[in-house]
């Protein structure tokens, strides 16, 4: 049996590392939210989220949303929530509507405290 396993000659790993590093910064820049998606996105959040958390996201079948009541949640929790859903309840899972980047963005969002203020 004869070996076949091919070495990378440091050339061409170099090269490869070099390009990898020049495509990080594109893959980052692509995963930001512009601010067309921003508005986009507070829209949902006043309009489809509001509808069951209160259009001044203080609560009504769902619970608050404001950012006194989230700070004593893990955010990666609140993201999930969003993401998959809450099993036994009225709340849906959004995973197929929103990227995983959006629902960040929401989270922060309501976070800062800016989304009960507007």
């Amino acid at each position: 049996m004869r070996n076949t396993k091919k070495i990378i000659s440091p050339k061409v790993l170099r090269a490869a590392s070099f390009l990898l590093a020049l495509f990080i910064p594109v893959c980052t820049l692509a995963s930001e939210i512009n601010s067309h998606q921003q508005e986009r996105l507070i829209h949902l959040l006043k309009h489809d989220c509001g509808s069951c958390h209160g259009l001044t996201l203080k609560g009504g079948l769902g619970p608050s949303l404001l950012s006194e009541r989230l700070v004593t949640l893990p955010r990666e929790l609140v993201v999930n929530t969003i993401l998959y859903g809450r099993n036994g309840t009225p709340m849906p899972p959004w995973k197929t509507i929103l990227t995983h980047r959006e629902v960040e963005w929401l989270v922060d969002y309501l976070y800062s405290g800016d989304a009960g203020e507007k």
